[in-house]
């Protein structure tokens, strides 16, 4: 197994970022875990996440000029992730978005650099692909180009209804519709093999068979 991939689910299981128990998602379905990054909200669990993102970008072998945080959450983790890789000796530029164009000062909806070359959205995890299609139509807008999505945690879900479940996850169909890859951090294979790892631990020996039958139900 990936050592890079298997801290970071055990880092965020240690920071309460990933949690096992009972959860309904935002697609109404009953998950028996759930991951929220906005609790890396302090300086150490920030800047460690950030290490994660920039390495997982850097090993991935993508080719890319600057990374694009859409709002509210990929400001960020774009802005953290450029210090990181920086820190690598990778100094690259960033920008993210506005919900709302300002009309005075540098104007527009983007701050930071201008769009230019091949350019990474970084954001948490892709549910339904909303804010990927919306940076994806920016960053074209502006002459440059998407190449890649950089999300923390894939959860290797069929989207869609119960009774309309589709052949594929929203992180396949976005990478079907744009033609570029999602480099996820780690995925629910990760996860299932950390609590494989851990089946001495009563705390998550639990949630084993669940995470299973989960994944046997919306797993791609």
């Amino acid at each position: 197994m990936n050592n890079l991939r298997q801290e970071f689910i055990a880092f965020s299981v240690s920071t309460g970022v990933l949690k096992f128990g009972e959860f309904t998602t935002k697609a109404g379905r009953q998950s028996p875990y759930f991951f929220n990054a906005g609790l890396f909200h302090d300086g150490a669990t920030l800047g460690q996440l950030a290490q994660f993102y920039a390495q997982t970008l850097l090993d991935s072998g993508v080719q890319f000029d600057m990374l694009f945080g859409p709002a509210y959450k990929g400001i960020t983790l774009a802005s953290a992730t450029a210090v990181a890789l920086a820190a690598k000796g990778r100094n690259t530029s960033y920008a993210y978005n506005r919900k709302e164009a300002k009309d005075h000062g540098e104007g527009g909806t983007i701050v930071g650099a201008k769009l230019q070359g091949k350019v990474v959205i970084v954001d948490d995890v892709i549910s339904a692909g909303t804010s990927v299609r919306e940076s994806v139509n920016m960053i074209r807008a502006a002459g440059a180009e998407p190449c890649a999505v950089l999300i923390a945690l894939d959860r290797m879900e069929r989207s869609g209804k119960d009774d309309a479940l589709s052949a594929h996850s929203a992180v396949q169909e976005v990478s079907k519709e744009f033609g570029i890859p999602v480099i996820s951090i780690a995925n629910l294979d990760d996860l299932f093999g950390y609590l494989s790892t851990h089946a001495d631990d009563p705390q998550l020996a639990q949630f084993k068979d669940k995470v299973a039958a989960y994944r046997a139900r919306y797993g791609v």
